[in-house]
């Protein structure tokens, strides 16, 4: 019987779940699992769900009082989305620090600190967690501090060749340079489309990859964020890969044969020293890296807020004191930015896997509708 793309992929790369979502997860059985604040955000609207969200707050309001309690509840879903998640995969779970941080060393430290304690509290081994941090200079000397403690790190939000260097020299566990981001970038700036090899996004995760094997660095390179399936079947043998449910579909759907693309037996590049002063001046001349970066941050902060708005209101409820529904509009209004009442790609700016299985009709962008029946009827958010 002819193997699927997927058992294919399998075999060289390790297929990682680019989704918050415990059934899929299950379905796919992956090795490991990620998730990002758009992830957790979406999962936490499920009405299977409710009582993840629900444990997290009563929990939360024993730690703390007044508008702390919000915050705790953010942490703690965090680390019980990825305690479940452990139970169904084998290998790790990436959980993301508040991108509200990503400039912010000393606070990066301090709640990687506290969710890795947490996820221990909870019978986990910190070696089957990933901190997921944004790939800023603040953020790469953080992940720097935290190998050193043994708390592993992800650096996402990856875009430019400076940032894969630093993140090698500060001895980062894994990064995952967004692949779909990096298209999406160029096929705007240049008007145009790019499949196949020529993916910009491909290109550039060749590159890492093949200068990290060259020069014998350990960190694991996780590409992320794909638009296509096209662009997987370019990176097949990267190290990893965190393929969100829909295209997992279609590689288990889908057979052929399947050639590695990526070889450590390859690598390639000349070496590039980095230092604080090069990583900005690069970073600077780099400009898709820079408006993707900001854009990448921007858009999981938003999301954090719009989750804080949502606990808040659910918290509410939980005690009796308002009717749900309020915060789950205000969500919308978060990243309807032009008050059109659409949310366009642009404009959602976060996980854009959640926005492909939001955006039912494929126009590319988010009426009302489709993001309350895509997110469990999350405009009537149940108490």
């Amino acid at each position: 019987m002819p193997k699927t793309l997927l058992e294919q992929l399998s075999a060289m790369t390790v297929v990682v779940a680019d989704t918050g979502d415990f059934k899929s997860i299950e379905k796919f059985r992956p090795r490991d699992a990620t998730t990002n604040p758009s992830l957790i955000t979406a999962a936490a609207q499920m009405p299977e769900y409710g009582d993840v969200v629900d444990n997290a707050l009563r929990w939360a309001a024993k730690q703390a009082s007044g508008d702390e309690v919000v915050a705790e509840a953010i942490d703690r879903l965090s680390v019980e989305f990825g305690l479940r998640i452990l139970k169904i995969v084998p290998g790790r779970v990436s959980t993301e620090v508040d991108a509200r941080l990503s400039y912010d060393t000393a606070g990066t430290l301090a709640k990687a600190r506290k969710l890795m304690a947490q996820y221990e509290a909870g019978g986990a081994s910190r070696k089957r967690v990933l901190i997921k941090i944004a790939s800023t200079w603040e953020g790469i000397q953080a992940a720097a501090d935290l190998e050193k403690e043994g708390i592993h790190c992800n650096l996402t939000l990856q875009f430019g060749m400076h940032q894969a260097v630093a993140c090698a020299q500060a001895g980062v566990t894994l990064i995952s340079p967004f692949v779909g981001r990096i298209l999406d970038w160029y096929k705007k700036e240049n008007n145009r489309d790019y499949t196949g090899a020529e993916d910009p996004g491909v290109q550039s995760v060749t590159r890492i990859y093949n200068y990290y094997k060259k020069f014998g660095h350990r960190t694991e390179v996780m590409g992320a964020s794909f638009r296509n399936v096209g662009e997987i079947i370019e990176l097949a043998g990267c190290d990893l890969l965190t393929i969100a449910p829909p295209l997992l579909e279609q590689l288990a759907n889908t057979t052929g044969d399947l050639p590695r693309k990526l070889d450590p037996a390859r690598g390639a590049g000349e070496r590039i020293a980095m230092d604080e002063k090069t990583f900005r001046a690069m970073h600077e001349q780099d400009r898709m890296a820079k408006e993707k970066l900001d854009e990448g941050i921007t858009g999981f902060s938003k999301a954090i807020v719009a989750l804080e708005k949502l606990l808040s209101e659910r918290l509410a409820a939980l005690h009796g004191r308002a009717k749900a529904g309020d915060a789950a509009r205000e969500y919308f209004r978060c990243f309807d930015l032009d008050g059109d009442g659409f949310i366009s790609r642009e404009e959602w700016a976060g996980s854009q896997a959640v926005f492909a299985v939001l955006d039912t009709n494929g126009d590319g962008r988010l009426s009302p509708e489709e993001l309350a029946a895509g997110l469990g009827a999350a405009f009537v958010l149940r108490a």
